[in-house]
């Protein structure tokens, strides 16, 4: 997590700490802060789209966090905990490597309701695109070990990508539009590069990607690839949230395999189409987003309200 995005989660906690101590509910639901906060939401978002329009990169960025904490044991934040002893903590699994520093002890949560607004207001202008239920406690064990089971991996195939998102009781449907997240941040080469250079390991390129964009790419990312550059995952409109990276996805630029991979089933690739449509992709943006939010949470009496979010 970025100095900015921690800054600004730290400013926010200190107004929702001790309204989560007042408000035991047992389930999620809108405004949960109404009655002993009622400015909470308004504070995050704020100060989420003020951050926003200095760091042009931050909504990425805060979509990539709530989506890999939600993945793993639901969304509790767990994402944010150090390791105890030997065990390695999510943050510290493969997949979570590349998400910007944790470097700041994060003072004072809840976090994760924090996440889920911040994620949403990140890239909802001027109006919010869905609703974010709450009232998330923070969860208490974070493995690196259930990181690596959970995450997707830019690599998988559609089976193996329906079969994960099933697994969280989340559709085709909610697969291609959170994909559609893609179309702002950046990855870096090693995500990609077999894709360019050694598919089957002949040394060949993946035939489904565009040819000219392939060429693109290996002049940006060399064979081996360098760990620290990065390339656009839309490479029309990298900063702008919009469906763009579905009009890209059907002219086979999909830059992960994962990506590609939502064209190779037939109701999938359906979907890809009806979403280039910017009404229907934020309307099912937003559903399963809010779908995703609710997963396995915690709420009422489980998990715990941390003071020190790292810990």
């Amino acid at each position: 997590m970025s100095a900015r995005l921690g800054f600004f989660i730290l400013l926010v906690s200190f107004v929702l700490l001790g309204v989560t101590k007042v408000c035991d509910a047992g389930l999620l639901s809108k405004n949960f802060y109404q009655k002993s906060c009622s400015q909470a939401e308004k504070l995050v978002r704020d100060i989420t789209r003020n951050k926003t329009q200095t760091d042009s990169t931050l909504g990425a960025k805060l979509l990539r966090v709530h989506y890999h904490d939600c993945f793993v044991k639901g969304c509790d934040a767990s994402i944010l905990l150090d390791r105890v002893g030997t065990n390695q903590s999510e943050k510290e699994a493969r997949p979570n490597l590349s998400l910007s520093g944790f470097e700041f002890a994060l003072e004072l949560s809840p976090v994760p309701d924090i996440l889920a607004l911040a994620a949403r207001d990140s890239v909802s202008f001027p109006e919010p695109v869905w609703d974010v239920l709450t009232g998330r406690r923070d969860g208490r064990i974070s493995l690196a070990s259930e990181a690596n089971g959970n995450l997707p991996s830019p690599f998988s195939d559609f089976n193996t990508l329906k079969q994960l998102f099933a697994r969280k009781n989340l559709t085709v449907n909610d697969l291609v539009a959170l994909s559609g997240a893609h179309t702002i941040g950046v990855a870096h080469c090693g995500a990609f590069s077999r894709r360019l250079f050694n598919f089957t390991g002949k040394g060949d390129t993946d035939p489904s990607i565009n040819a000219t964009y392939a060429e693109s790419l290996k002049k940006q990312c060399p064979n081996p690839a360098n760990p620290v550059t990065t390339v656009a995952m839309d490479p029309q409109s990298s900063l702008s949230f919009d469906t763009q990276y579905f009009t890209t996805l059907n002219q086979n630029k999909g830059l992960f395999q994962s990506d590609a991979a939502l064209l190779t089933d037939r109701v999938s690739a359906k979907i890809v189409k009806q979403l280039q449509v910017p009404k229907d992709f934020f309307s099912e943006f937003g559903k399963s987003m809010k779908k995703m939010g609710a997963m396995e949470v915690l709420t009422g009496n489980a998990g715990e309200i941390r003071k020190n979010c790292r810990i």
